[in-house]
């Protein structure tokens, strides 16, 4: 039978007809869903009502997904596509409302039914496929493709569990699965099976030589294949009919039952290929302090990167008849860190083993084709795998990288004939047999970026100074950004509705247009409006608190908060040493002119980084004397927020007053969250480090508390830096430091933070956390201080808001474009 195409185009039509967005059809499509799909009453539980309502506007969606789609399959349509281990989505559902203009629409039709939309959001789980900074990047970068139009399309891992829920048991982190798909099913997810690939692990190489050609033949062979099956997920612009895709990577086994083992008894291993396959994709960053979790993190990264890359060749080829002559012009990969720098030998492997292309004409591609975001100043977080590794699990890989190697050995040597150093330096394999990841990258990429001013201009004159050398024209900075979508407009809706009141809506695709709230810094009303919107904030967080950690915070407070990856060089340290000087001046009766304060601390330690999981247990220790001090009182309150994520990050952020950014300069790359406590109007306590020198070229001086060494001076001091030294000079760290010695926050547990007192203590500290502490102390005197002049703070929030336009992850993805990618932004027709 022939099939109708014009019949079923008519009855399409007809059906996207009814598709309306009216009060009515949306509560239609609602009870739909929650009556037929899913067998449930409006009086169900909070989670079937927030799939219906899901399923509701996914409906919306999906007409100009397709269209989409269409419109990005034109021929010789320039596409861009982004490679992460990590998206930090969050929440999906108020996200798309308000991209798609629904949001007011879809509130009243649930009121009508006697429905809480708060209630039905609160039962979205946040999707558990990041662990911080770098996926919220990733998927704020994907919102500002997708409203700025351009033909942009995410790659990534559908892990079945996050990276872990945190519990805070005794004071130390606990950590617990993140069944964020406890469920089963995600309904922003949808299974695009006739995508699914293969993806090749193990086994040997063959070579050979074609009989008619004479060219050099591999294949590889006697490998354990496993399925990768994608599930896409939507990212719709704002109010612009553009909808882009998200794809997500799951393993799956080829076989996955083994008849013959059952019957044969051995029932273990008759899912056995089941379990192996689907563990690639079963959690986020397993921990890799075991030769087992490295293979499994390495696993992880190439299964990414060969199923992304095979989707993406194999539709080129079968369009273009296997001719890639115009593939260079016609597609861009950006790798997100160096996570997915086996792209670079995957797309050389598959061009020269699957289509035949010779190696210059392959690496000709390769080269023009990869791009590489570096996201760190730390040489020991830059990757490394050692070659054994590769044999066992890649071996075709390493043999793609030698080559690639070995030819760029020769450029080097034609650059420095006379310094052998220079191959030493630069070699993607190193001299104990490891695989630079991040050399690999730079080599085989076009264009090499950081992430903030500071640290691209470090990255040259430090951490890749030879590389630069050789290719200057490959470097290029772009500082990080957020989407005021997400970090403004639906973390913040009193906010949003006082600028949209004052001064329009056309910040929400143009945040300079902030710029025009400055203006009013000193206009009684507006402040006075300002100031209620922020109380109201500060007080949804303080019942935040109560419900997570049981402890009240007056929100007439200074709320200082630190939320981020617990790290030593972002120094939590240093702000819990200042809690505990605080603490020291309320015993000490030194209390006039005293502003109270509540400490907010937050973040996930990695599960094998003593170090930093250590820093929580004195984080909560600390909190815990404080807290049930009653001679403190209100003056002073400190929490450790358990189980950080992005639904939290969205009431803490409005509801901040001063945000700690405290990091040693020189080691953060740029950061995300001192921006959208900027746009949320927060002033910064900082370093020079990172995207905090951009803040205050923007904000000034005058509203911003700077303190600390720079990254200059904390270079030459490293040569002999005494921490003994600061203090014997320095009264407060000295009793700041015979507090935390004396065991007055263990007394029950002797000597537990030995082992941070001896990193605070030695000449060795890296993060030269001691050599900070008076400048630091200075300038929280100063936030102290000016939070009393309510008028000057509100002024100086409205000031740090105003001048966040830089900060938007859309002017990001404009100079990637402009000076990477070179996309053109495709119009979508009006549904």
């Amino acid at each position: 039978m022939v099939k109708n195409t014009e019949k079923a185009s008519q009855i399409m039509a007809q059906v996207e007809s009814e598709v309306d967005s009216n009060k009515e059809q949306i509560a239609k499509s609602f009870i739909h869903y929650l009556y037929n799909s899913l067998g449930r009453e409006i009086d169900s539980k909070a989670h079937y009502l927030e799939h219906a309502l899901v399923y509701t506007i996914r409906d919306r969606l999906m007409i100009n997904w397709k269209k989409t789609e269409q419109r990005y399959a034109i021929k010789n349509l320039r596409k861009g596509y982004y490679l992460s281990m990590e998206f930090l989505i969050g929440r999906s559902l108020t996200n798309s409302l308000i991209n798609l203009g629904l949001k007011d629409i879809t509130l009243a039709a649930l009121y009508d039914l006697g429905l809480n939309f708060e209630e039905i959001e609160e039962a979205e789980h946040d999707a558990g496929l990041g662990n911080g900074g770098l996926g919220r990047l990733a998927a704020c970068f994907m919102d500002s493709c997708a409203t700025l139009a351009l033909p942009v399309m995410g790659y990534g891992l559908r892990y079945e569990y996050g990276m872990f829920r945190q519990h805070i048991k005794n004071g130390y982190q606990v950590e617990e699965p993140d069944q964020w798909l406890r469920h089963g099913y995600y309904p922003w997810g949808l299974m695009r099976r006739e995508y699914t690939r293969v993806v090749k692990f193990g086994g040997r190489t063959v070579k050979s030589v074609h009989p008619d050609t004479g060219r050099l033949m591999v294949k590889w062979e006697d490998t354990c294949p496993v399925l990768a099956v994608p599930f896409d997920v939507p990212v719709p612009g704002f109010s612009n009919n553009v909808v882009n895709t998200l794809r997500l990577w799951s393993a799956a086994a080829v076989e996955a039952f083994n008849l013959n083992a059952f019957n044969a008894g051995s029932y273990a291993s008759s899912v056995a290929e089941k379990n192996n396959a689907e563990s690639i994709t079963m959690v986020l960053y397993p921990n890799d302090a075991s030769e087992n979790g490295k293979e499994l993190r390495l696993k992880q990264q190439y299964f990414l990167v060969s199923a992304s890359l095979q989707d993406i060749v194999v539709q080129w080829a079968e369009k273009n008849n296997n001719d890639f002559t115009q593939f260079a012009e016609n597609n861009t990969f950006q790798l997100n860190d160096t996570h997915p720098s086996l792209a670079i030998a995957e797309l050389m492997r598959l061009l020269m083993d699957e289509y035949e292309l010779e190696w210059q004409d392959a690496w000709e591609i390769t080269s023009k084709t990869m791009a590489y975001t570096n996201h760190t100043l730390l040489p020991e977080a830059l990757e490394k795998w050692h070659v054994s590794l590769f044999e066992r699990l890649l071996p075709r890989l390493l043999e793609v990288i030698y080559e690639i190697n070995k030819r760029f050995l020769n450029v080097i040597e034609q650059k420095w004939s006379d310094d052998i150093s220079k191959q030493r330096e630069l070699s993607i394999i190193d001299e104990d047999n490891m695989v630079r990841m991040a050399h690999l990258a730079i080599v085989g990429s076009y264009s090499v970026n950081g992430v903030a001013e500071l640290h691209s201009q470090l990255l040259k004159e430090s951490l890749f100074k030879t590389f630069y050398d050789l290719w200057p024209q490959k470097f290029n900075n772009k500082t990080n950004g957020v989407t005021q979508r997400r970090w403004l407009a639906v973390c913040n809706p009193e906010l949003k509705q006082l600028l949209e009141d004052k001064i329009g809506g056309d910040w929400i695709v143009n945040l300079d247009e902030l710029k025009k709230i400055e203006a009013f810094a000193e206009e009684s009303a507006f402040c006075e409006r300002w100031e209620k919107v922020r109380l109201a904030n500060k007080k949804r967080l303080a019942n935040y608190i109560k419900k997570e950690t049981g402890v009240e915070f007056d929100p007439s407070a200074l709320f200082d908060v630190q939320v981020k990856r617990i790290h030593e060089y972002k120094r939590q340290l240093l702000n819990i040493l200042h809690v505990i000087h605080l603490y020291n001046r309320i015993k000490r009766g030194q209390t006039q002119h005293w502003t109270n304060r509540c400490v907010i601390i937050g973040g996930k330690a990695a599960p094998g980084y003593y170090m930093a999981k250590l820093i929580i247990k004195l984080i909560n220790n600390v909190a815990d004397r404080i807290n049930h001090d009653l001679e403190v009182g209100d003056k002073l309150k400190v929490v450790f927020l358990p189980n950080y994520s992005v639904s939290a990050m969205e009431v803490i952020c409005a509801g901040t007053d001063l945000s700690e950014q405290i990091s040693t300069a020189g080691k953060e790359a740029s950061g995300t969250g001192n921006m959208k406590f900027m746009m949320n109007g927060a002033i910064t306590i900082g370093t020079l480090d990172g995207a905090n020198v951009e803040i205050l070229e923007e904000v000034g001086n005058e509203n911003f508390f700077l303190f600390g060494l720079k990254t200059a001076e904390v270079s030459a001091l490293r040569k002999h830096y005494n921490p003994e030294h600061f203090i014997q000079n320095n009264n407060d760290l000295k009793q700041v430091m015979d507090r935390l010695e004396s065991g007055f926050f263990n007394e029950e547990e002797p000597n537990i933070f030995d082992s941070i007192i001896g990193s605070l203590k030695s000449p060795y500290d890296p993060w030269m956390t001691l050599a900070d502490f008076a400048d630091y102390l200075q300038a929280q005197q100063r936030a102290a201080n000016t939070f009393q002049n309510k008028a000057g703070w509100i002024k100086m929030s409205i000031i740090n808001c105003a001048r966040s336009g830089r900060f938007s992850s859309d002017r990001t993805i404009r100079q990637y474009n402009d000076e990477i990618w070179k996309l053109s932004p495709v119009g979508i027709d009006k549904t």
